[in-house]
């Protein structure tokens, strides 16, 4: 996008921290970095005043945000493409209806679900795929739930399901689901269906455990590093190439939100100056915007340091 607008690239990175590979292309220096997270467009006018034409600084607000918004907004595109294929290459898309119960289940219970349940809504959010149901079991955290079904044609509100509950691994419960799904054939304007809402699911789980991080449900230990995400990749490339397919859409729709969030160094940071430049009709000081985008900079890098730590505890530990 920063090409399109005519502006100026001094540098594309792909990764964080010490360069372990750079090629200049015209104006443009291209870098592969250590560390794998994310990247960065550094453009011209960005932090300082510039007095080049095609300077960042140069450009009018509207086209300043779209810039902005642009590798977000590419990150989580690759990741409804990536799970456009996962979904291709499944032997069935499950729905939302009840097929079958396990022999252990206690949603099943009296005043429970039933099979030939279609679930609505969980604690009061909207399920669209079966993916909403995993997740929204995933968020709660006492194995009681509120679900509401459409059952004969009719939206029945059962309160109080209870779910069985199983260890998490790290010392904590977490729900266990309980019951099968319908699988149904796919067709093309399923396979778009089922994609688009999955890919808005993990959007609003990234943004919803992000909000946890603030209220207790999740801490520090719970976060994982460039150590641990390469991890996980590895344990899905060795699972099939679903699982990783999976892994890389959800990768590449974190990176995109977390970089939306309204935090200094991140775009959401700058897009959070660029609305307050619209609203004031004039520029914060970029020297003082630097400085905050530079404080937020390495707080980032010191949380890297200690999820990175965590990672570590984790692989040693097994």
């Amino acid at each position: 996008m920063a090409k399109l607008s005519n502006v100026k690239v001094n540098e594309f990175a792909v990764g964080m921290g010490p360069a372990l590979f750079k090629i200049k292309r015209g104006e443009t220096t291209y870098a592969l970095r250590i560390l794998p997270i994310g990247g960065y467009c550094a453009m011209e006018g960005e932090d300082e005043e510039s007095s080049d034409e095609r300077a960042f600084n140069k450009k009018p607000v509207w086209q300043k945000i779209l810039v902005v918004v642009a590798g977000a907004f590419t990150n989580i595109v690759t990741g409804f493409i990536l799970v456009v294929i996962l979904t291709c290459i499944s032997q069935a898309i499950a729905t939302t209806t009840v097929a079958k119960f396990d022999s252990q289940a206690t949603s099943n219970a009296p005043g429970g679900m039933q099979v030939g349940d279609q679930i609505y809504r969980i604690n009061g959010a909207r399920v669209h795929v079966s993916s909403d149901i995993m997740y929204d079991l995933v968020l709660d955290s006492d194995g009681v739930v509120d679900i509401q079904v459409i059952r004969d044609g009719k939206l029945v509100d059962l309160k109080n399901v209870q779910f069985p509950m199983m260890d998490d691994g790290n010392g904590g419960k977490v729900i266990r689901r309980d019951f099968w799904v319908v699988g149904q054939k796919k067709t093309f304007f399923n396979v778009l269906h089922e994609s688009f809402f999955q890919t808005i699911s993990m959007v609003r789980l990234v943004w919803v455990t992000f909000l946890q991080l603030f209220t207790g449900r999740f801490g520090l230990k719970d976060l994982a590093g460039p150590i641990g995400t390469t991890a996980a990749v590895g344990q899905a490339a060795a699972a099939g190439l679903p699982d990783l397919l999976y892994v890389a859409a959800l990768i590449a729709v974190n990176l995109g939100v977390v970089n939306l969030f309204p935090l200094p160094a991140l775009d959401g940071g700058r897009l959070f100056f660029l609305i307050i430049e619209g609203i004031r009709r004039k520029p914060i000081n970029p020297k003082y915007e630097g400085y905050i985008h530079f404080a937020g900079f390495a707080l980032l890098m010191a949380l890297m340091v200690i999820v990175s730590f965590n990672d570590i505890m984790r692989l040693i530990k097994g």
